[in-house]
């Protein structure tokens, strides 16, 4: 485990994490219309949602970066707006766009960031062989970093963001552009961040990290949240099984849907660029699955990856949204998935 560099002192009791009908817009584009969010401390909360859901746009507003038009955001009690130098002193943020300087060495860029947080010499010399270690990037601290890997940047720039001791972390969809094993290893560096008692809010639009990370997830689409809750109080509203197939001949695959519509709990959910279909069957899984099979074989539908599997992530946020979390629709889904809320509730 990572032990915890230490603490800063907190004077505050509240949640680590306060918004309030937070409202962010750029001329007639609505990036946010009115998000609540609250994240207690040592909590990690999973911000899900697809590209301009308004995740970066949350962040930038709760780390400084961006005023919000109208609304309340609050960091360990200090104000993003009336105190944002105070809200500063307690974050660190490790965005999309890494904050690592290729020209130095990966021991020069830490040294540096304790420099801008007026860190004595001593002190950020320290600190900078303490987070080389606890990254793994001890044998190549005194490289360029433009040499560095996808991976190593990644942890650097991680690193980089824990220069100030925060007790607040947030990463903007940190593991974007990663191998499997690069993603995996990121994913234990910020579980051994969180036992030493750090909070967390990360964006993501891989479902799997949510789910695999998150204590609780708030789902926002088209500047709304649309939904909250644990991995598994969120997957309970799919309820239970899913069966899935992919039509091999594109041109069938209403043809298909048509055929297996009544086997469903809801309207089956459609990915035409995949050509996917998926049906949620309740508690009737095994029965669906034969049933779906013989409609299918009788109209001389050809298919792939048919099976059976208990509901994930992506389905909650297809039946929510009505599109995958790495698409971007426009307006109508933000209805939808307001009605399909309702509707849930």
């Amino acid at each position: 485990m990572l032990a915890p560099l230490g603490a800063r002192a907190r004077d505050w009791e509240g949640p680590a994490i306060f918004v309030e009908g937070v409202h962010k817009s750029f001329g007639e584009v609505h990036a946010l219309s009115g998000i609540d969010l609250v994240v207690e401390r040592g909590r990690v909360l999973g911000l899900l949602g697809p590209n301009g859901a308004g995740k970066t746009t949350a962040v930038k507003i709760l780390t400084t970066l961006l005023a919000p038009d109208r609304g309340r955001a609050l960091v360990e009690g200090r104000d993003v707006v009336r105190s944002p130098a105070a809200v500063r002193e307690v974050i660190g943020l490790a965005g999309q766009a890494t904050a690592v300087q290729e020209e130095l060495t990966g021991r020069e860029n830490l040294e540096i960031m304790g420099r801008l947080y007026h860190l004595d010499r001593d002190t950020r010399v320290r600190r900078a062989g303490e987070l080389l270690e606890r990254f793994g990037l001890v044998e190549a601290a005194d490289r360029p970093t433009k040499g560095y890997s996808g991976g190593m940047l990644r942890r650097l720039d991680l690193a980089l963001s824990l220069v100030s001791l925060p007790s607040v972390l947030f990463l903007d969809e940190p593991t974007t552009g990663l191998d499997p094993r690069s993603r995996n290893g990121m994913w234990q560096v910020i579980r051994e961040l969180v036992s030493g008692g750090t909070t967390l809010l990360l964006t993501t639009q891989y479902l799997e990290e949510a789910d695999e990370l998150a204590s609780e997830i708030v789902v926002i689409d088209h500047g709304l949240v649309i939904a909250a809750g644990t991995a598994r109080e969120l997957k309970s509203r799919v309820g239970g099984d899913v069966v899935e197939f992919q039509v091999v001949e594109r041109a069938r695959l209403q043809d298909a849907t048509g055929a297996v519509r009544e086997l469903s709990d809801a309207e089956p959910l459609v990915d035409r660029e995949t050509a996917t279909v998926t049906l949620r069957v309740g508690d009737r899984g095994s029965h669906a699955l034969v049933e779906t099979v013989r409609r299918l074989d009788a109209l001389g539908i050809h298919t792939e990856g048919l099976g059976m599997r208990h509901p994930s992530l992506d389905d909650v946020f297809l039946s929510l949204t009505g599109h995958g979390a790495e698409e971007a629709q426009p307006g109508a889904s933000r209805r939808r998935g307001a009605e399909r809320l309702r509707a849930q509730e």
